[in-house]
């Protein structure tokens, strides 16, 4: 028997009309989606692919949100046990994830178990949320000269960043907005940065003026930070 194929499918940040033709073509086409599931009972990718996954078989793999690495590889390792048994019986299976597979994605720790056991996986591009942000702020990410710098908000130490002569984006701000919104006042950047949180998504939050948020943001919150434009 023919063993099926992995695809990771980037679904955009959140808006159903950001996806991709192909992602669209992919997801129609398995028999099985793999469902990032990180136990809150929210399943934010099989919501976004709305009508696409009906009738499909669900596989509910753990993403756990924590980071002892022990705990997080034992559970793509699960993850990469579930997956290869649909592969195996030669069903093809679609990983769903939000955004772009390569960009801070849980789906590429997946996608090198899976390949290191020998099967076929293919990664399908889907719009990055700082893009969508961009756009939905009516602003350029960079131009000319200008440099981009991507960053984890939970990244320890944001003074190397921040320091950086570069545009910056703050991915997944939602627990560090105060410690964010503090290191960026201390180094002048503040007035310079916006938010957009769950852009395209039910709850969207648009603020050009991060300044101005004055309570928390979820999870899915993006801040931009324009160093080449004055305030």
């Amino acid at each position: 028997m023919k063993q099926g194929k992995l695809y990771g499918v980037g679904l955009g940040p959140g808006d159903p009309e950001l996806l991709t033709c192909k992602a669209r073509r992919i997801i129609q086409q398995v028999p099985v989606l793999a469902v990032p599931d990180a136990g809150r009972g929210e399943k934010t990718a099989l919501a976004i692919a709305g009508e696409l996954a009906e009738g499909k078989r669900l596989l509910y793999c753990a993403a756990p949100m924590v980071r002892d690495e022990a705990a997080l590889d034992a559970a793509y390792a699960r993850n990469a046990d579930l997956v290869c048994a649909r592969l195996d019986e030669g069903e093809d299976v679609a990983f769903l994830t939000l955004g772009d597979p390569t960009v801070y994605s849980t789906y590429l720790y997946l996608h090198r178990k899976v390949v290191a056991r020998g099967y076929e996986a293919e990664i399908i591009p889907g719009v990055p949320s700082f893009c969508a942000v961009a756009a939905r702020l009516g602003t350029a990410l960079c131009e000319k000269s200008e440099r981009l710098l991507i960053v984890p908000a939970s990244h320890r130490d944001m003074s190397d960043c921040l320091e950086a002569d570069a545009n910056l984006v703050f991915m997944k701000a939602g627990k560090e907005i105060g410690v964010l919104k503090e290191a960026l006042a201390a180094h002048g950047l503040l007035d310079r940065a916006s938010l957009v949180a769950n852009c395209g998504m039910e709850g969207e939050l648009v603020c050009p003026r991060f300044a101005d948020l004055e309570e928390g943001s979820g999870y899915f919150s993006v801040v931009l930070v324009k160093k080449g434009e004055e305030p």
